[in-house]
């Protein structure tokens, strides 16, 4: 079994040693948190869902599957889609962290994002 390059974490939580480049997939800056303290290396605005479809999802796991569908046609558009270059070339030489501030990562657009990263 292969380690994984990419995985999702909460952009609150502390820094790990394990975590290797520090990005934050969010549209917006998580609320109450210093530069500092979210210690990261980027913030890749260019790759987030529309807000069209981040307010359909709403974190709704039955909605999750969709999203996936629908997000990955939105990351062909050539801004998004050279985000998405920029952090699969991140992800290829080491570890590659995506940061959200969401309470559910797990089923998150990051973890949408961290699942093609691993393709």
């Amino acid at each position: 079994m292969t380690k994984r390059r990419v995985k999702v974490r909460r952009v609150y939580e502390e820094p790990d040693p394990g975590d290797g480049i520090r990005v934050l997939v969010d549209r917006i800056w998580p609320r109450g948190l210093t530069k500092a303290r979210a210690a990261l290396d980027e913030w890749c605005k260019d790759v987030v869902p529309s807000d069209e479809l981040r307010k359909w999802y709403g974190h709704d796991p039955g909605r999750f599957e969709e999203i996936g569908r629908r997000y990955g046609l939105e990351l062909q558009g050539p801004r998004q889609a050279g985000a998405l270059a920029h952090l699969r070339e991140l992800a290829k030489d080491g570890r590659l962290t995506l940061l959200t501030a969401t309470s559910w990562p797990e089923i998150s657009e990051a973890a949408v994002l961290a699942a093609l990263l691993e393709k």
